[in-house]
């Protein structure tokens, strides 16, 4: 038991020491400078995906419209997990793959951004709405794994988390979305 801890204590380090590379942070950079340009010009961020993808969007969404580190004036974004009302109507009357391309059609305005999270790259129900998104002419910023799978081709800017076992790829998200909530509170708030 104490080896699998160990090990798996190792391989998070491993992917989060990848993350150091300079392609990586400069990349990590430019979806915080996205970011706050349309926080700066008015818009919002409308993030999604499943699973623990959904979790991690609505910690981000919360972290905007709430606070990360220091107190100031609430951010505008949706997590599209939020309402399990719309969810599960969505899902009941159109099916499971259009639970978030309803919603983006709903909420999304010219000039938002949308941030779509999913590990495999490949979630149906995530690709769907990418393409509802790219249709509206927003912007699309993807969270997914090494290998990156249909959405690095449908994003804007795709950031793969250095790894192909689905935890490590998580661990990265969480850590790229608090640094990206970091970057946004300095930027927007600056003193």
């Amino acid at each position: 038991m104490k080896n699998t801890i160990i090990s798996l204590i190792q391989e998070s380090i491993d992917a989060k020491k990848k993350m150091l590379d300079e392609g990586q942070l400069v990349y990590i950079q430019s979806i915080a400078n996205k970011i706050n340009e349309a926080y700066q010009h008015g818009k919002k961020t409308i993030i999604f995906g499943n699973g623990g993808s959904a979790c991690d969007a609505l910690h981000f969404s919360a972290e905007l419209v709430c606070r990360f580190e220091k107190n100031r004036k609430a951010l505008p974004s949706i997590a599209l997990t939020e309402n399990i009302s719309s969810l599960t109507a969505i899902g009941n009357d159109f099916g499971y793959e259009y639970v978030f391309s309803r919603q983006i059609e709903a909420f999304a305005n010219k000039g938002d951004i949308v941030i779509a999270i999913t590990t495999s790259g490949n979630s149906e129900n995530v690709i769907k709405a990418v393409e509802k998104a790219k249709e509206m002419g927003l912007f699309v910023i993807g969270l997914t794994g090494e290998d990156g799978g249909q959405l690095k081709l449908l994003s804007d800017m795709c950031y793969r988390a250095p790894s192909k076992v689905t935890g490590r790829i998580q661990e990265c998200h969480i850590l790229v979305l608090h640094i990206l909530a970091k970057l946004v509170e300095e930027k927007i708030f600056a003193e």
